[in-house]
């Protein structure tokens, strides 16, 4: 007797299902469903509820954190110059943080149960449904975590005075990409950069999910190769 596929019931909390789709995850997860109704995440109130976190939240909570970073560098002795120099070189940086962790983290395939469900938990659940503004944005408890393994490299490399605006230029750079990436996905640029970004991030989204890595920028995925190639019948668009 042939085993049926798993199919996963959209009917019912979705995160300890996705896991037995062993290697047909990776196929399931790049076919989006376009739709602002969603499904849960987890049956546990508690547990949905940290799932869910609206846009605005991350300069709320972050900016002030830059700010205290950029102050601490300034009493320790760097200029204004200096100041604003290192935190465009931690802006510099987290262009290439953003653009690595989506293309090796991020895209990473994977076929057995626990690593379809982080998959499916980190950044899976987004090319499902490209269109859930409260599970688009990193929740801060996540981010905070992610953060302490760059703090403590960026201590160990850089001066005590320039590390903390190092840091807050690189989490400043954090804060650009997720507003970004919101509004991307929400906004509505008529003409301009924002409507050719918005244009090539849905175009990772809907057509060549293996290309177009970067949110705020195209420059890595240039320089690495992973732009998308331009048809003929899209260069006049």
């Amino acid at each position: 007797m042939v085993s049926k596929p798993f199919m996963v019931d959209l009917d019912k909390p979705m995160v300890f299902q996705v896991g037995h789709l062993g290697e047909a995850y990776d196929r399931w997860v790049h076919q989006p469903i376009v739709s602002k109704d969603v499904p849960r995440f987890f049956s546990n109130d508690f547990c949905e509820l940290l799932t869910r976190t609206k846009w605005w939240v991350i300069p709320l909570v972050w900016l002030p954190v830059i700010c205290w970073l950029v102050s601490v560098s300034t009493q320790r002795g760097l200029t204004s110059t200096e100041v604003a120099s290192t935190v465009v070189g931690g802006i510099f940086i987290w262009t290439f943080l953003e653009y690595s962790l989506h293309r090796f983290l991020f895209h990473m395939e994977t076929k057995s149960y626990w690593g379809n469900t982080l998959h499916y938990l980190l950044h899976g659940c987004h090319h499902k449904h490209p269109m859930d503004g409260l599970r688009l944005v990193f929740p801060p408890a996540a981010t905070a975590i992610l953060c302490v393994p760059l703090w403590t490299l960026i201590k160990l490399l850089s001066p005590p005075s320039i590390a903390p605006a190092l840091f807050g230029g690189g989490l400043l750079g954090y804060v650009m990409y997720d507003c970004t990436h919101y509004y991307l996905h929400h906004g509505k640029p008529s003409k301009g950069y924002g409507q050719t970004l918005k244009r090539y991030h849905l175009n990772h989204h809907f057509k060549v999910q293996s290309k177009g890595f970067g949110i705020t920028s195209s420059v890595w995925d240039h320089v690495l190769g992973t732009f998308p190639a331009v048809k003929v019948g899209d260069k006049s668009r």
